[in-house]
């Protein structure tokens, strides 16, 4: 009857898990920061309270790989030139009502944002701090007096920073914790991973992709609205204005702002049904470039695969070294997304081909917004190295991986091992 009661509790809990497919149209309406994709800012509200481990077990040691916090978008360029456009259109008085509000809001953004493209935001370092904190207080038997813990973050600065935002809250809330930070190309071949042939087929140029989601993204692209409603002379956008690069360059603009601290919005420029067939371009590309799309043949999928091997080796270590607490790894979305397809997680490998159907079954946001993580939790019963339990986290939600067990979401550690060995080989 017991065993019977754990099998009804893990098909509940399964059930429960949130989809990371079936993305609708209702839901983007419901939330619109959802339709930033990978500019989603971390969803706190959306955490959930920890199954209690089967009797006996305690956490002892956590793996973590997780993306940096809340950025600006990559270069002052992608600004810089939309201010500069309708800069120009203002002294030629060619813009609305609407498009010289749309100016007034620019110029107060550039403020902020001058100089600080790519660089985490200050919301970027809150999510970090956070999650640093959930995760001590969740799991308190992990963080005790002079536990080790490793810190490495690939070579871009806002990784860097996302890492110390971490360890420092950490460190903040247990003095004692012996905390390295490291940021080095030494790493690289496991922190960010990119083979030659995987490059090759996400490339926009070599990929065989790139004609398909060329029509896709013109279908989904409809500007003439958007641009009729911000510049007034058909001159002037004759002249100087690319109606699709204009509705991109907002698109990406709106999405950001929920990523900055200046309180201005943009969302009102679209009408629901143009920022979701933008959100599904870019979801299909954050899909064909990271995840299992089914033309890839797994390529994609197996940059992960030296993350995978550090991740167990990194775990065995700690098993045998009860002096080790954490190993914190951070990077990008682009290690993230094919860390959790690798992994199973929660069906993260689905693949098919058609940029129409990737909405149904695979959505960026739910994976990696900004600060997106990914954490294996290990516990032990009576200290002994023996039957050892592990959970998944995807940004603090537990998960399933394709293993059978009676006490989800606790699986046995050395049948995950076994089964993610086997996948390293093929």
């Amino acid at each position: 009857m017991k065993l019977q009661n754990y099998i009804i509790t893990a098909t509940m809990l399964l059930a429960s898990l949130p989809s990371l497919g079936q993305t609708t149209r209702q839901e983007m309406t419901d939330d619109v920061y959802k339709t930033a994709g990978v500019y989603y800012a971390y969803p706190i509200s959306e955490q959930q309270t920890q199954t209690q481990a089967p009797k006996g077990y305690k956490p002892f040691y956590i793996s973590h790989y997780g993306r940096h916090g809340s950025r600006y978008l990559i270069s002052d360029k992608d600004y810089k030139w939309v201010i500069d456009l309708f800069r120009e259109a203002q002294q030629q008085n060619a813009l609305t009502e609407l498009g010289n509000d749309v100016l007034k809001r620019l110029e107060l953004l550039w403020q902020e944002v001058e100089g600080h493209g790519s660089d985490l935001t200050p919301l970027g370092v809150r999510q970090h701090q956070g999650i640093a904190e959930r995760m001590y207080y969740a799991f308190p038997e992990v963080f005790t007096d002079n536990k080790k813990i490793s810190a490495r973050s690939t070579i871009v600065l806002r990784c860097a920073m996302s890492m110390v935002a971490f360890g420092d809250k950490l460190k903040e809330l247990n003095p004692k914790l012996i905390i390295s930070y490291e940021a080095s190309p030494k790493y690289m071949d496991y922190l960010n991973y990119h083979s030659d042939e995987s490059n090759l087929f996400t490339s926009d140029k070599t990929g065989p992709w790139v004609e398909e989601y060329r029509k896709f993204e013109i279908e989904h692209t409809q500007p003439q609205r958007l641009t009729n409603s911000l510049f007034k002379d058909a001159d002037f956008i004759r002249k100087y204005v690319n109606p699709h690069n204009l509705m991109w360059g907002l698109y990406w603009i709106a999405s950001g702002m929920q990523d900055v601290e200046t309180k201005t919005s943009f969302y009102d420029l679209f009408e629901e049904n143009e920022l979701f067939d933008l959100w599904q371009c870019i979801n299909y590309r954050f899909y064909v470039c990271n995840a299992n799309h089914a033309d890839g043949k797994g390529i994609v999928v197996a940059n992960a695969k030296s993350l995978l091997k550090n991740i167990l080796d990194s775990a065995e270590e700690a098993i045998n070294d009860p002096s080790i607490a954490s190993t914190l790894r951070f990077g990008h979305d682009g290690n993230v997304i094919p860390l959790a397809a690798i992994l199973h997680l929660n069906d993260c490998n689905v693949s098919v081909s058609k940029p129409e159907d990737v909405y149904k079954v695979w959505s960026d946001y739910k994976i990696v917004p900004m600060a997106g993580n990914i954490q294996i939790i290990f516990y032990k019963k009576n200290n002994s190295n023996e039957n050892i339990l592990v959970k998944f986290l995807l940004n603090e939600q537990e998960a399933k991986i394709p293993l059978e067990t009676n006490t989800f979401p606790y699986y046995k550690w050395e049948e995950v091992k076994q089964y993610y060995k086997q996948l390293l080989m093929q």
